[in-house]
């Protein structure tokens, strides 16, 4: 297994959250966002100069920014 940042993830992927990282607001809002360490995320589009992604977390879609793609640690 590889450990990459969320927005490192190709399109289509499925890769499993081992840390969340941020500081304050930021990691408070993906937490309860349900991007919790553990939880199974699968990347469904990026768009074209990378920024937001989506993916799907707990059946929903979400989409975040590219900078708090990048403090999200996955397993892949």
């Amino acid at each position: 297994m590889k450990i990459v940042k969320l927005g490192d993830v190709s399109s289509g992927q499925k890769a499993k959250v081992v840390k969340v990282g941020g500081e304050g607001p930021l990691k408070k809002r993906l937490l309860d966002m349900g991007i919790i360490p553990g939880c199974s995320v699968k990347v469904e589009r990026v768009a074209p100069l990378g920024d937001p992604v989506e993916i799907t977390v707990r059946g929903y879609a979400l989409s975040l920014r590219k900078e708090e793609a990048a403090v999200v640690m996955v397993e892949i």
